[in-house]
């Protein structure tokens, strides 16, 4: 395969590269200084500079004022969007855009994907978790009546729900079917309990008591779900790739000017094995990125479906951005855990990333239920 970017997507990245330039980490709120949650709000400043840039449009057809570009180009923007760890909902927004684009029913698409392209609607995504096998995931019930559908259950760990406008809710029908409600965050008998994650931003606890949704809000293709969940996954990916990035070109800089014995330190063998090691981890981790975004965004055939290059991408992911950091911390010394020093912010951020993608076992277990599916088949 090709993975030469197009010309509308290398646009993307370069406007994603201008939008974030201005963003200083060591401005992020750090949950090793602020008891409780960092902030009560997400950065709306950026939200609009990115709304001006056209990079919350990414997703959404040219007939909803959108540039019709699929999950390689957000991908292309959320990795750099991690690099300056922007405190912005762009993940969950565009992955409910792209699937509202696909799946939703016409009058619900005219209706919200004009808005979330110009940034005047923000949407986010309670999937509870990300591993592919956690009941959390369809905690929800479903039920039709008459042309609605009432809602029940509680989902947990959803990013900047008391801040967006509508929440994208999995549930599943009493058949055992998912499908995916659309709901307002002040609809009545939906309640936010706050939760703190381990990068310190609020998540919440969405309580939902026989909730009534018009059919028009409902996604109940079978594929959406999937295709949310795998879209969340890969731009999850994306995020973890490019806060390792970051962090390996903060531990080259460093180990680069600090002297021990007269010399800097990246001379060291023991230093230079273990930078090349994390260095390897990062490469792997973006042809693997690509290799699944490229299947989302093109419906490629292949010897799997795109949930096996997903699951690939999750293993590689899960644990580089981990090893990344640790290593970074190590090599820093004494910096690593200074809280005046911006490591330690990229340390809580990884390890949320690597809590949402969840343990590489369990996606090496359901790529290996894969390729036992492939073979019988």
């Amino acid at each position: 395969m090709d993975f030469t970017f197009t010309e509308e997507q290398q646009a993307a990245l370069e406007a994603a590269r201008a939008v974030f330039s201005g963003v200083v980490p060591d401005g992020v709120p750090s949950p090793a200084l602020t008891p409780g949650a960092v902030a009560d709000d997400f950065d709306r400043a950026l939200w609009r500079k990115l709304a001006d840039a056209d990079l919350l449009s990414l997703p959404i057809a040219p007939e909803h004022g959108g540039a019709g570009l699929g999950p390689i180009a957000l991908c292309l923007v959320l990795r750099e969007s991690a690099k300056v760890l922007a405190r912005v909902p762009l993940l969950e927004t565009s992955a409910a855009a792209h699937t509202l684009q696909t799946y939703a029913p016409a009058e619900l698409r005219a209706d919200v994907l004009p808005r979330i392209a110009t940034g005047d609607l923000v949407v986010t995504v309670a999937v509870g978790g990300r591993t592919g096998h956690d009941p959390a995931e369809l905690a929800v019930t479903a039920r039709p009546d008459g042309t609605d559908w009432i809602l029940d259950g509680t989902q947990t760990t959803a990013p900047w729900a008391q801040t967006a406008d509508r929440i994208l809710l999995p549930a599943h029908t009493p058949d055992g079917r998912p499908v995916l409600a659309l709901v307002p965050r002040t609809h009545a008998g939906l309640a936010l309990d706050d939760q703190i994650s381990t990068s310190g931003e609020r998540y919440a606890e969405v309580r939902l008591d026989s909730v009534r949704i018009a059919d028009r809000a409902m996604l109940t293709d079978p594929n959406a779900w999937e295709t949310l969940r795998n879209v969340m996954t890969t731009g999850t990916c994306a995020l973890a790739l490019g806060l390792g990035e970051q962090v390996l070109a903060m531990t080259s800089d460093y180990t680069g000017k600090r002297e021990q014995f007269g010399h800097p330190v990246a001379t060291f063998q023991a230093v230079a094995v273990q930078a090349a090691d994390r260095f390897i981890d990062l490469r792997a981790m973006e042809a693997t990125l690509w290799q699944a975004a490229w299947r989302l965004s093109t419906g490629a055939s292949g010897a799997l479906p795109p949930a096996g290059d997903v699951a690939v991408a999750k293993i590689w992911a899960s644990d580089g951005v981990r090893r990344v950091v640790q290593t970074a911390q190590h090599l820093h010394g004494g910096f690593g855990a200074d809280t005046d020093y911006p490591l330690h912010r990229y340390h809580a951020w990884a390890k949320q990333l690597e809590l949402s993608l969840g343990p590489a076992a369990a996606h090496e277990e359901m790529l290996g239920d894969l390729l036992a599916a492939h073979v019988r088949g």
